[in-house]
């Protein structure tokens, strides 16, 4: 009965646990962006080096089918596809109904809520993948030489919980990851907890993502301390030899 007990407090815990976990998508928020501002912030993406291919989902929409958006559809066409169970979702920071915030290249990210997204390159890509990533529990990605994360395995790689660290609200924390491999890949599976993670800026041909990650506030703090100190200390020494000068 004492053993019964204790389990029973333990999938308790764990369920109240998982509970009260946030989540990436919000369905109650209140959707304000309009097309015209998607369209705006799809016309300000920043855009990558010429000698890779980055995803930003601008222009995409709030809690949108990414599909074929850049595989012929109204994107730019890079010959990838999605499967159906890749979204695209915009912050509520910016009138969409996504619970996160600093997002590396603002304001839409990729997502899911079933399954585990799959991400195809029809020509191929070699050297390395990498992207930006918030998420409440671990995420794995696996790199396959085939399309629909058939055939040879060429990498994969867990990346853990980042989602709150050093912030305070919602995903609010990203980090850039990228895996190497050898030959060429042809899709890439996204895995993770449902509603649980998002990713941005998805790079391939290289093992870093672009653009570079946007500061946060509290990174803008101390990129404005850094300066500070720098500009004292240079004030300092100039004080400092002139009056040795004088001396």
């Amino acid at each position: 009965m004492k053993k019964l007990t204790t389990l029973l407090t333990l999938i308790f815990a764990g369920t109240l646990a998982f509970a009260q976990m946030p989540t990436f998508h919000n369905p109650n928020a209140k959707v304000t962006i309009t097309k015209e501002q998607i369209d705006a912030w799809k016309d300000k993406a920043p855009k990558a080096p010429t000698d890779v291919t980055t995803l930003t989902f601008e222009g995409i929409g709030d809690f949108q089918s990414i599909g074929n958006y850049y595989n012929g559809g109204s994107g730019p066409n890079y010959g990838v596809s999605f499967s159906e169970n890749a979204l695209s979702i915009i912050g509520s920071d910016h009138g969409g109904s996504g619970n996160f915030t600093n997002e590396p290249s603002p304001v839409t990210v990729l997502f899911f809520l079933t399954g585990s997204p799959v991400m195809n390159v029809a020509a191929g890509f070699s050297t390395g993948f990498s992207f930006y990533y918030t998420s409440a529990a671990d995420v794995t990605v696996y790199v396959y030489d085939g399309l629909e994360g058939t055939g040879t395995l060429l990498a994969s790689q867990t990346f853990p919980a980042n989602y709150e660290n050093g912030c305070a609200v919602g995903f609010c924390h990203w980090d850039a990851v990228g895996v190497a491999f050898a030959g060429t890949a042809k899709s890439i599976v996204f895995t993770g907890v449902e509603n649980q993670c998002g990713f941005d800026d998805v790079t391939f041909g290289s093992v870093t993502p672009h653009p570079t990650a946007v500061p946060t506030v509290s990174e803008w703090g101390l990129i404005i301390l850094g300066l500070a100190l720098l500009a004292f200390g240079t004030f300092y020494i100039i004080r400092r030899k002139s009056f040795v000068r004088i001396g």
